[in-house]
């Protein structure tokens, strides 16, 4: 495919965005109420009001802290902060003799991985993307770094971004609204093109912010994509670059067949929690009513109703306070009792927090905490997630770790002449929430060797040690350099047969020795 024409670009991102707009009424839903802080719907991006309050019309958290406990859950069962997540394993494609040694180097690369991304804003970028994840689309964008940081990491508001599906699925190509201030484009972008107008806008106006936004176009023909900035204002092209590998990783958590965008656990609360907030905006209204009343006041020219003030020790003139026309002043009876919303909010709430995933019992707020209950606590996230735990492995982890890899290897950090594809070397999680199901084939050969040792010699003999242990390490991940080689093993195993030998000769007794002393 050719590059495309400024014209063409624009074509192309105004179509991505209108389909974008049929989400608009699902997606401003639940960001206002449950995520409300990064809700750039209703006019806050347009507006360029960041420091403008979003809670008007929230009168309920039981959504917001929801959504928070579910990315933190999510973050700490996928990408735990301070430990290996992943594991990279030589594919079908390598040579069963050239196995151990890529293993070796494979680990050696994953270490150098985590090292640099210590030094990175990753967690913090993971933990924003996981809240909009939880809407339904999220989007992260890596790019390299400088000497300092190797890689940069940037969760992009989903508002920003527009999608285009390709084949099988997968997103091939990436619209995002880009707001950069004048003075800072050329840091931004090293590589852009200077015109008249950009300069007259550098110049005059550095402080003023630049509306453009860029685009990632995946060639078909070639395999590479291309990146454009446009500045569609003045209808220029500023930035054009060809790239192996796509910087932005956009996920779905669940997604209907003939649909682009994703519908996360919000899509489904979200009719629970509107009924819960205007429950709760109602009580707050009946509580209102209860402690300052409404009253009724006669005008009968000596009470004049603009000048009564309802308020402690306040004293209100009345002319009369009964009589056969009735008291100048008297409370308005209320309608009703409210008392039975609560039993209505605790039924929203308790729905809320099932369908956000955010109903562990006990919970897990103790100081204490066994590691069978922590174990239980993950298979039972995994449980809950279903199918989406296989999306969230395709579209994050498969990806996100690829293009890592694929920028340290540009920076020269490491050396990767094989593609991470499966078949070259696969991605192999070993976060808490992917060795949960791992955990439970260990757990079953080690009931199974307790039994066969409890048969005796005949129970015993069925097992195979050696392959039981390496079934083990395997299934949980253990560092291959902790491990002893086949031959290494061979050679320990005949030191050990030769002293138990030499334990099982017989000593020598008295009259042999006195033979050898004569």
């Amino acid at each position: 495919m050719p590059k495309l024409s400024i014209a063409e670009v624009v074509s192309r991102e105004a179509k991505a965005q209108a389909r974008k707009d049929e989400w608009r009424t699902i997606y401003e839903d639940c960001y206002e109420f449950a995520l409300p802080q990064r809700n750039l719907y209703n006019g806050y991006y347009e507006g360029k009001t960041p420091g403008k309050g979003k809670m008007q019309r929230v009168f309920d958290s039981t959504a917001m802290s929801s959504t928070k406990r579910f990315a933190n859950r999510l973050q700490s069962g996928l990408f735990p902060p301070n430990r290996h997540w992943v594991r990279l394993e030589p594919g079908s494609a390598v040579p069963e003799q050239d196995k151990e040694r890529a293993q070796q180097i494979l680990d050696a690369y994953v270490d150098i991985m985590f090292d640099q991304l210590r030094n990175t804003s990753f967690d913090l970028a993971m933990g924003e993307f996981l809240l909009d994840l939880c809407v339904g689309t999220a989007v992260m964008m890596v790019m390299p770094g400088d000497e300092v940081t190797s890689i940069r990491f940037q969760a992009i508001p989903q508002y920003l971004v527009a999608i285009e599906e390709g084949a099988n699925g997968t997103i091939d190509n990436v619209y995002r609204k880009l707001r950069v201030r004048a003075e800072t484009i050329t840091r931004e972008f090293p590589d852009v093109q200077m015109t008249p107008e950009l300069e007259d806008a550098i110049q005059r106006r550095p402080t003023e912010d630049l509306d453009l936004f860029d685009a990632v176009v995946f060639d078909q023909e070639t395999g590479r994509y291309h990146y454009h900035v446009i500045w569609p204002h003045k209808k220029q092209e500023l930035v054009y670059r060809e790239m192996q590998s796509s910087p932005f990783i956009v996920a779905r958590f669940s997604k209907t067949a003939g649909e682009i965008y994703g519908r996360g656990p919000l899509v489904d609360a979200i009719a629970d929690i509107k009924t819960l907030n205007k429950t709760v905006e109602l009580v707050l209204k009946n509580a209102s009513l209860s402690i300052s009343g409404v009253y009724l006041a006669a005008d009968d020219g000596v009470l004049n109703p603009q000048n009564i003030k309802i308020q402690p020790g306040a004293i209100i003139p009345v002319a009369r306070n009964g009589g056969p026309q009735g008291a100048s002043l008297s409370p308005l009876p209320k309608a009703g009792d409210f008392n039975t919303s609560q039993i209505v909010m605790q039924d929203l709430r308790v729905n809320i927090k099932k369908i956000l995933m955010d109903d562990t019992l006990p919970p897990d707020t103790m100081s204490a905490r066994s590691a069978t209950e922590i174990a239980q606590r993950q298979r039972e996230l995994a449980t809950n997630l279903g199918s989406a735990f296989g999306r969230l492995m395709t579209e994050i982890m498969n990806p996100l770790v690829a293009r890592i890899l694929f920028v340290l290897d540009r920076q020269g950090l490491i050396n990767m002449p094989l593609k991470v594809n499966g078949v070259q070397v696969k991605i192999s999680p070993v976060s808490p929430l992917a060795e949960a199901p791992k955990m439970e084939e260990v757990n079953q050969l080690i009931q199974f060797m307790q039994i066969a040792n409890a048969m005796g010699p005949m129970g015993q003999a069925i097992i195979n040690v050696q392959e039981s242990l390496s079934f083990i390490a395997e299934k949980m991940s253990i560092d291959q350099r902790v491990l002893n080689t086949p031959e290494e093993q061979q050679m320990m195993m005949q030191q050990m047969q030769q002293a138990m030998m030499q334990q099982q000769q017989p000593m020598p007794t008295d009259e042999t020795v006195a033979g050898a002393l004569q």
